[in-house]
C-alpha cells in the first residue's frame, strides 16, 4: 500500500455550514477528522438568500452579529400584481451567511484532531478490505486519505453522492445585493410562470440593502434581469452578485456502506423556499450520534447507518419535506387566474388567521391540515385538481416515493 496515504477516522467533504457543524458536534470525541473543502476560504462564494426561521437560535447558539435583520411580514405577489401580506410568530432572521458558515469552523480549526484541507477537491473513492473490515480510500486533487467513514456534505451536485449513483434534480438561482427603498420589515415573493419552479424574492438585509433574486430550472440570469426591470431596479447598480444551485425533490437515500450524505447532497431542502439550514442542522445531530455509535460498535455498514441516521431523519423531517414538494408541485402549475383566486382566498379573514397562527416555514403539516378543513380552500383545491388531473398523479408519486 502507498506509504503516502494519510489515515483518519472520518472524512467530511464540504466545509460549509453542514460539514463545519458536524465537525463541531464531533470535536469533543477522540476521532481524527479530515475536512475537504474545494474553496480556499470558508463561506465563499456566498450563494444564499439567507432568510432562516427563528428555530435557528433554538438549534445553535447564535451570535448577535450573524443576525442582520428580522422580517415581520411576508408578502406573496401574484403574476397580476395582486398580493397578500402575512404575519405571525415566525418572523425569520436574515443572516450573514458567510459568518454562519465560518462560525463552527472558527470553533474547531485549532482542534488537534481536526484538519482542514482548503482549496482541495474530492475526486473519487473506492473500498478497501482491511482486517475483515471495509474502509474507504479516497482521492482528492492533492492527496489520498484512508478513512472508516466518508461524509458527503458537498452540495447539490455532490461528487460523493454521484459516486453512489445519487443525482439531484436542481434549479438555478441568481441574486444581486443592491441599495433600495423597499420595506425593511417585509420579505416579498413574486410568482411568475417564467420562474415557476420557485419565485422571485426581495429580502431586506438591513441598512437599506436588499437581496433580490430568483430561481428557475433555466434562464435564471435572463429571468433576473426581467424581474429587476419589473421592480425598476437597475442591474448595473448592484453591490455584488451571487449564483447558486438548489436541489429540488424529496430526500435522497443517505446511508451506504461507510458513507453518509448530509445537507444539500441528500436533498434535505424545502422545495417551497429552497432553504435547508434548519433541516440540515437537525440532521447533523442525528449524523453525529450515528457516527459515535458506529465507532463504538466498529460497524460502518449501510444497515447500521440506516438504523442510526437515515430512518430517524426520515421520521423527523422526511414527511415534512415531501409535503413541501407537494405544495411546490401544486403552486408551480397555477395559472395567473389560479394565483389571483388563491390570493383572494388568502385575503379572507379566516384563512389569513390560520396561516398567521399556524404558519411554519419548516414544518407546515399542521397548517396544511387546518387549511384543508376550510371549505373555501378545499373547494379551490378540488376545482384546481379537476382541471389538472395529471397533478394528482404527480402528487401520488411523491407520496409513494
Amino acid at each position: 500500500m502507498n506509504s503516502n496515504i494519510e489515515k483518519f477516522d472520518i472524512c467530511i467533504v464540504g466545509g460549509s455550514i453542514a460539514g463545519n457543524y458536524l465537525s463541531y458536534l464531533l470535536s469533543k470525541t477522540d476521532l481524527k477528522i479530515a475536512i475537504i473543502e474545494e474553496h480556499e476560504e470558508i463561506g465563499l462564494p456566498f450563494q444564499c438568500a439567507g432568510i432562516i426561521s427563528k428555530k435557528l437560535s433554538k438549534l445553535i447558539e447564535l451570535p448577535k452579529n450573524i443576525v442582520l435583520n428580522h422580517v415581520e411580514i411576508a408578502r406573496l405577489v401574484a403574476p397580476s400584481g395582486k398580493s397578500i401580506r402575512l404575519s405571525g410568530d415566525e418572523q425569520p432572521y436574515v443572516v450573514d451567511r458567510i459568518a454562519l458558515d465560518k462560525l463552527f469552523y472558527e470553533k474547531v480549526k485549532d482542534n488537534i484532531n481536526i484538519t482542514y484541507f482548503l482549496g482541495e477537491r474530492f475526486k473519487s473513492f473506492e473500498y478497501l478490505q482491511k482486517s475483515h473490515q471495509k474502509q474507504v480510500l479516497l482521492q482528492t486533487s492533492k492527496r489520498q486519505l484512508q478513512v472508516k467513514l466518508l461524509i458527503g456534505c458537498d452540495g447539490p451536485l455532490s461528487t460523493v453522492a454521484g459516486s453512489l449513483g445519487i443525482r439531484n434534480k436542481v434549479i438555478y438561482g441568481a441574486q444581486i445585493r443592491v441599495n433600495g427603498n423597499f420595506n425593511q420589515n417585509e420579505a416579498l415573493m413574486y410568482f411568475d410562470q417564467r420562474w415557476k419552479e420557485l419565485f422571485g424574492w426581495i429580502v431586506p438585509e438591513g441598512n437599506k440593502i436588499y437581496r433580490i433574486g430568483l430561481a428557475s430550472s433555466k434562464n435564471a440570469s435572463k429571468n433576473i434581469k426581467i424581474f429587476l426591470n419589473k421592480l425598476n431596479v437597475k442591474y448595473e447598480n448592484k453591490i455584488s452578485q451571487q449564483g447558486g444551485i438548489i436541489p429540488v425533490g424529496t430526500m435522497n437515500k443517505s446511508a451506504f456502506d461507510n458513507v453518509l450524505l448530509l445537507g444539500d447532497s441528500a436533498c434535505q431542502v424545502k422545495a417551497t423556499t429552497g432553504g435547508g439550514i434548519v433541516m440540515l442542522l437537525s440532521c447533523a445531530k442525528y449524523a453525529a450520534d450515528c457516527i459515535i455509535k458506529c465507532v463504538k460498535t466498529n460497524n460502518f455498514s449501510r444497515k447500521a447507518i440506516k438504523k442510526y441516521y437515515e430512518k430517524p431523519i426520515l421520521v423527523h423531517i422526511g414527511k415534512e419535506l415531501k409535503l413541501h414538494y407537494m405544495i411546490r408541485t401544486v403552486i408551480e402549475n397555477f395559472s395567473s387566474e389560479d394565483f389571483d383566486n388563491f390570493v383572494q382566498i388568502l385575503n379572507t379573514t379566516n384563512v389569513g388567521n390560520i396561516i398567521s397562527f399556524y404558519g411554519d416555514m419548516d414544518f407546515p403539516k399542521r397548517m396544511i391540515l387546518k387549511l384543508l378543513r376550510n371549505s373555501i380552500v378545499l373547494k379551490f383545491l378540488i376545482n384546481f385538481l379537476i382541471k389538472n388531473p395529471l397533478i394528482i398523479i404527480k402528487l401520488l408519486k411523491i407520496m409513494l416515493h
